[in-house]
């Protein structure tokens, strides 16, 4: 584990793999450095590139220095970058790639090249509808300290079964969930209000992205993507056919190193 310190004086922890040009790779909800799929990803990009991947503030060996906003999440992209010599390439999952997107928009050619695997943004007025009162019930469980409930709120919202739930609140897990549901919060915060996809922010986006969803995931990942993809002036859509939101890190990697070494 190594800390670079953002702008506003947080540490973040990040590991860092592999030799070659400089890759940072951004989690989504509830994943970080020692939980979720970027240590994977990582090995797998190791013998192409310099992989970074680190704990979102608030998470894990990271600082969380309040009041969050989303351009301190941009500014510790921006202190990886800085670390990693200047200029990287960015791949982001889920949350994360919208995360990566506010990067894309706010440090330019900072970011050599983007890749987004399912950015979870609302497709119409009515999920936005729905997304809203997520976001106000997220806030109010996490002011109550009822970090339990509202991982179990955002697990529901995203169509985890019940029982799953309950199978998984009784797993040694489970704490690891609690230990970074505040999060949550920033997570919707970069989603935006309503959740409602950038496409005018989008589009002011110059650098060569990747625009990506699974084959088998829910129709309105590929409309999103689809949106982006023809919003931003350098971007490209791949479809992973037989893939869920959950992707096949096999599958994933070689993607990835195609696109970044073209």
């Amino acid at each position: 584990m190594e800390k670079v310190t953002s702008k506003d004086g947080t540490q973040i922890a990040y590991d860092r793999q592999g030799t070659g040009p400089a890759l940072i790779l951004v989690d989504g909800a509830l994943c970080y450095r020692s939980f979720g799929p970027m240590p994977g990803l990582a090995q797998l990009l190791a013998p192409h590139f310099t992989v970074y991947y680190y704990d979102r503030r608030g998470r894990g060996d990271s600082g969380d220095t309040k009041p969050y906003a989303v351009e301190r999440e941009v500014e510790d992209i921006e202190a990886l970058i800085d670390e990693a010599g200047g200029s990287a390439y960015i791949c982001g999952l889920s949350s994360g790639a919208a995360l990566a997107l506010e990067a894309a928009i706010k440090l330019g050619g900072k970011i050599k090249k983007l890749a987004m695997y399912e950015a979870p943004y609302a497709a119409d007025d009515a999920a936005q509808q729905t997304w809203k009162e997520y976001d106000r019930r997220l806030a109010e469980l996490l002011a109550e300290g009822r970090r339990g409930d509202a991982v179990v709120l955002f697990m529901t919202m995203v169509g985890t079964p019940a029982e799953q739930v309950e199978g998984m609140r009784q797993a040694p897990v489970w704490p690891m969930f609690e230990a970074v549901g505040p999060t949550l919060a920033y997570d919707a915060a970069v989603l935006g209000k309503g959740h409602a996809a950038p496409v005018e922010r989008a589009a002011t986006v110059r650098t060569p992205a990747l625009v990506m969803n699974g084959g088998a995931s829910l129709p309105f990942m590929y409309d999103i993507a689809q949106a982006l993809s023809k919003a931003m002036p350098n971007a490209q859509l791949r479809t992973l056919e037989g893939q869920r939101h959950d992707v096949n890190l096999e599958v994933f990697a070689p993607v990835l190193v195609e696109f970044f070494t073209a």
